[in-house]
């Protein structure tokens, strides 16, 4: 079976990450095949929403650890390897009709990128979500950086980067970043209510209605994607990120050294 699969709804496009085995942690794989699932949604007339969920207890555990310890070997391929992922993921936030992230189980690092840059996000009360980048050494590259303060504010949005915190579906909801909350076991329920009152509206007019707000919240977005890869290049030549890269491969806590 494809490691991204889908579902059409009627005017609804479910994009499915399908590597349950693994969390849905996200290889160079699974990213590609995301990337030609949400073009092909984009590029459907027919199609009016799209929902990106994962199979399985988790939406995903982030970027795959293995290609995360690469990177600290080879620090001059993250420009190339971040690129791709940012091209990808993009596409929630650009495409002309709503998109809706359903996050169960947690969203982690890349993953809560992926969410951030839908329009909407539907989480379960017991999910975590959160961006631990620091944790390692780095910082979130793929739009955590740019677009977690325009969704909850500045002064949140530095608390969950500089501390790495995660926070829980129903704290989540309360400093609004997810906008709707539900038990486990109704989160289909919520994300298909969200997805009817979508449906209840122009689909021409959501779609530029999206755009415009987009532009308003985020003026400088293509500055500051291009900042985040600038400060990571240098953060992944750093010898915080070696030993946060080490840690990781011991299972142990990182000792800094801010150099």
């Amino acid at each position: 079976m494809s490691i991204v699969t889908t579902e059409d709804r009627g005017s609804v496009r479910h994009v499915v990450l399908n590597r349950p085995d693994k969390r849905n942690a996200m290889n160079g794989e699974l990213v590609q095949a995301l990337g030609v699932e949400l073009t092909a949604a984009a590029n459907d007339p027919d199609v009016h929403v799209v929902v990106v969920r994962g199979e399985g207890a988790m939406f995903s555990s982030g970027m795959d650890f293995g290609d995360l310890v690469a990177l600290s070997d080879a620090p001059e391929n993250l420009r190339a390897f971040r690129r791709g992922i940012l091209e990808i993921w993009n596409l929630c936030e650009e495409m002309p009709k709503a998109t809706v992230c359903q996050i169960q189980g947690g969203a982690i690092g890349g993953a809560l990128e992926l969410a951030l840059a839908c329009d909407l996000r539907v989480a379960a009360e017991d999910a975590l979500l959160g961006l631990p980048e620091t944790r390692v050494g780095l910082i979130p590259d793929v739009g955590g950086s740019s677009r977690l303060p325009a969704v909850v504010g500045l002064g949140r949005a530095k608390e969950m980067i500089m501390t790495s915190k995660l926070v829980t579906g129903v704290e989540a909801e309360r400093i609004g970043l997810v906008n709707r909350v539900a038990p486990a076991g109704e989160l289909e329920a919520a994300t298909e209510q969200l997805v009817t009152e979508l449906l209840a509206c122009a689909p021409l007019a959501v779609g530029h209605a999206k755009r415009v707000m987009d532009a308003a919240a985020k003026p400088a977005l293509a500055a500051t994607l291009e900042q985040e890869v600038t400060v990571q290049e240098l953060c992944a030549r750093s010898g915080d990120y070696a030993e946060g890269a080490r840690a990781l491969r011991e299972k142990r806590a990182p000792e800094f050294s801010g150099s």
